[in-house]
This record gives structure tokens, sequence and C-alpha cells, in this order.
């Protein structure tokens, strides 16, 4: 119920500042950026048409068809050397920043990718918001779709959803930010090495995630030494902190910088006591995002999609 309301509450926010024709202020800035613990790296993973499917409610799926072709040709153009060219270079001129970095030591493709046909016109991809919120796909996909002649569906949500979309044989490969449920996608049988290939799991590019808050900073994070250190000011003031509360990559990632001795999970009672400055959303960066602004929050974003948001005053367009 506490996720609904959140939920409702963001969205009320949203159409009363579409209402009054204005914009929301944001207060919100990067606090803690570049820190080793807060690196976000981004793999690619072909479906494998013989995976177990299953449907929400867990029941095997057998009628599942995959675009196994379509999925090695977008695969492989992620993964050329001009693509990855146009990745590094996404955002520079006009957030004056990098928003995405080429990971070093990232496989590389030379394959010839085929036309699009009639059978293989058609890709799904399954990905978390990051990369939609962020503009990367919106400038990346027309590029290939206009040379080969696909066209891509984009379901967008947290990784956690994305991978599970997957499960149910809705995505013919996936771009997620999240290792260990990458990994463990791929030991329950659901992805596949593309040819030429040695691995699954193919990442290929990082940035980083962002602590962020107001610029009151009532936790006095920016003058800590480390990420995990603001982490804990921010539980020791118990100032107002904004989580996706989604199984995303993001939400993934923030987990694992809380002290452990608070006991914060992805469960809603590990953070029951904390009601008081812990903010489950179980909402999608952009709108965790206006949610922290307005209420003086801090929250853990991709660093991307802070830039794109606060370039864009407060707004993810879609």
């Amino acid at each position: 119920m506490k996720k609904l309301l959140s939920i409702l509450m963001v969205a009320v926010m949203v159409l009363s500042f579409a209402a009054c024709g204005s914009e929301p202020e944001v207060d919100l800035q990067i606090l803690i950026e570049e820190d080793e613990n807060m690196i976000n790296t981004y793999s690619l993973i072909a479906v494998d048409q013989d995976a177990p499917f299953v449907d929400a409610d867990g029941k095997s799926i057998s009628d599942v068809k995959l675009n196994e072709a379509g999925a090695d040709a977008l695969i492989n153009w992620m993964l050329a050397e001009d693509t990855a060219k146009l990745i590094a270079d996404y955002g520079k001129e006009e957030y004056d920043d990098c928003l995405f970095y080429n990971l070093e030591g990232a496989p590389v493709s030379e394959a010839d990718i085929p036309k699009a046909s009639d059978e293989t016109k058609t890709i799904r991809m399954s990905t978390t918001t990051s990369v939609n919120d962020s503009g990367l796909l919106g400038y990346l996909l027309p590029k290939f779709e206009e040379k080969y002649g696909y066209k891509v569906e984009v379901f967008s949500a947290g990784t956690g959803k994305s991978i599970e979309n997957a499960k149910c044989g809705n995505a013919d490969l996936i771009l997620v930010h999240a290792k260990a449920q990458e990994e463990a996608f791929i030991a329950a049988g659901y992805g596949r090495a593309v040819d030429g290939m040695e691995n699954e799991r193919l990442p290929f590019m990082y940035n980083y995630f962002v602590l962020c808050g107001p610029s009151a900073d009532p936790a006095k994070v920016k003058e800590q030494d480390s990420v995990l250190d603001a982490f804990k000011a921010i539980a020791d003031t118990k100032s107002l902190f904004v989580s996706r509360g989604d199984a995303s990559g993001t939400h993934t990632k923030e987990l694992a910088l809380w002290p452990a001795e608070l006991g914060i999970t992805a469960e809603a009672e590990s953070f029951a006591d904390y009601s008081d400055w812990y903010i489950s959303s179980n909402a999608g960066m952009g709108a965790c995002l206006l949610q922290a602004s307005e209420k003086g929050a801090y929250i853990l974003s991709d660093k991307a999609t802070f830039l794109t948001f606060i370039a864009n005053g407060g707004v993810i367009e879609q």
C-alpha cells in the first residue's frame, strides 16, 4: 500500500506541473561521484530460444518464438567500433559531460550485419530505464534501424522487471546493469552466446552512479570521505532518502551501500522501522528524482539520467 501511495503521489505531482504549465523547480545536485563503489556497468545478453520460459504465475510457456537473428544483428552492431564511438560521444555537446564510457576490454564485433527480412525485422529489447530515460537508445537505435531495416521494440523498466519480462519470452535480448541478476539469468538457462563471442554476458559500457541531494545537504554528505560514509551519515541523521524500491540495477546498488547493521534489503519489513526517513517508491528513475527534489531528499541515480533530468528542467522526456 505504501508503494502504491508513493507512485500515486509522484503521478499527482507530475500532473499538477503539467496543469499549471510550469516546470518543477529542481533542487538536486551531485554530492558524491566516481567513488570506486559506484561504477555502473551495462551488459547485453541474447535470450535463448530453448530457455525454460514461464508466465507471471511461474507456469511453463511452450510456444515462445524468438528473433535470434535480429538479436544477434543488434548485439553485433552495439559492439562494433563505430557504435562504441557513438556511445562515448553521446551527451558531450548537450550536457558538457560524458554520459557513458566504453568499457576497457569489452568484446568487439566485426561481424557482418544482415539486412532485415520480413521474418527478422522486429527485435524486442528488454532494458533498464537509464539507457532509455537518458536518451541513449533514442539516439542509437534510429541509426541501426535506418541502416539495416529493423524495428526495435523497447520494453523499459528496472533491471529486475526487464529480466522477468525476458523470462516470460517477451524479449529477444536484454540490456541491463546488475551483474548478480544477469549471472542468475544465465545460470537459469535464459542466456545464450552470440556466434563469435566467448560468453553469454557481454559487458560493454559503463558510467557512474551518483549520490544526489538538496543544496542544504542536511547530512553533510559532501564532507564525507566515501559513498559508504555518506550513506551512514544519511542514516545517522535520519535524512530523507528516496529509494527506487523496484529491484532495478540502481536499487540493487543502493542496497549494497547502506551500513550492514541497518539490515536494509528489498523486503519491506527490513526498513519498516525507518519509514520516517526511508521512502521506497517502486518507481522509475525520473519519477524518483522528481520526488527527491520535491521532498528535499537524497537519492542514488545513474549519472546519465540525472544529467538529462537536470538539463530538461526536472523532466524526463519519453
